[in-house]
């Protein structure tokens, strides 16, 4: 414990400078009893950061859509495909996350690919802030656009149950959270929500520094935008990676990125023609989370 807090110290972490080791690692993290009233404050310290990662997972794949040359006869997913990823605050384990490609279904009348992203915490900081959620997103099988997206929240407190319906009749969506909706939302030609974009993208080739792409959370439809950084080789997991680095414009993304002087999201994807996210980082003004790629089951052949 002692050494825990050394190290954060080492790194001038903001947390660990803000609360002496008694007041937070024993009381609040290492501790079997906590203090009610001393953890009211730090809990939503750890609940922002915590709720920021799992949000800038979701955003940062909203903003990255490219409009560049398409592989057009090598598909870079097939149904099947799981990847599960190790999430940390700092250095300590918080949670995992779960981006799956499930089987094509029939949805009003069209067939359509079902991407499934689900996160939660681990058993130590469910004691602290438990996370389930689950996000359902599904598009046409010519990835042209969305068609259905679903978001069920629970962290904490909050519950949420989103569903985005699309109806390109009218080029609207509209937006409803346990059955109560929202007035409709124009859209861009080809919008896609905030998961499916992200398997939007992987079709694209990454070589131009700009992309762009219309996205829609059905509240409201703007043009992410995001920045091809540099070409990388890094190690995650013991396993080394040629990818590129992308950082999203957070023009768009409020709460906590908002009120952070120098947030940023940086996304590595593999270089090859699957695009396969390997390592996500966002930071805020309250820490880093990193996300990193653990296991990859059902990859289609010839990265």
């Amino acid at each position: 414990m002692e050494l825990v807090y050394a190290r954060l110290r080492k790194r001038a972490h903001p947390i660990a400078s803000r609360f002496p080791l008694s007041d937070f690692y024993k009381d609040h993290f290492f501790a079997n009893k906590l203090s009610r009233q001393n953890w009211t404050g730090n809990k939503m310290i750890c609940l922002r950061l915590l709720r920021a990662f799992i949000f800038s997972a979701i955003v940062v794949i909203s903003l990255i859509a490219a409009t560049l040359e398409a592989n057009e006869n090598v598909l870079p997913f097939s149904p099947g495909e799981k990847l599960t990823f190790r999430l940390k605050w700092v250095f300590i384990p918080v949670g995992e996350a779960v981006l799956e490609v499930l089987p094509v279904e029939p949805l009003n009348g069209l067939n359509t690919y079902h991407f499934l992203l689900t996160a939660k915490t681990n058993t130590f900081f469910d004691n602290l802030y438990k996370v389930r959620d689950r996000i359902d997103a599904y598009t046409d099988v010519e990835m042209t656009r969305s068609v259905l997206y679903k978001k069920k929240q629970r962290e904490g407190k909050t519950k949420r149950d989103i569903v985005v319906n699309f109806n390109w009749q009218k080029s609207q969506a509209q937006y409803s959270n346990f059955d109560k909706k929202q007035a409709p939302i124009e859209l861009l030609p080809g919008s896609f929500d905030p998961l499916s974009v992200f398997y939007f993208m992987r079709f694209f080739g990454l070589k131009k520094a700009e992309l762009q792409h219309p996205v829609t959370d059905g509240k409201k439809c703007v043009i992410g935008k995001a920045t091809v950084i540099k070409r990388e080789t890094i190690k995650v997991e013991s396993k080394t990676y040629d990818t590129y680095l992308i950082e999203p414009e957070l023009k768009h993304i409020r709460g906590v990125f908002e009120k952070s002087k120098n947030a940023s999201i940086q996304l590595w994807v593999t270089a090859d023609r699957r695009h396969l996210p390997v390592k996500i980082k966002s930071k805020v003004v309250v820490g880093t989370f990193v996300g990193e790629l653990v296991t990859a089951e059902g990859l289609n052949s010839g990265g």
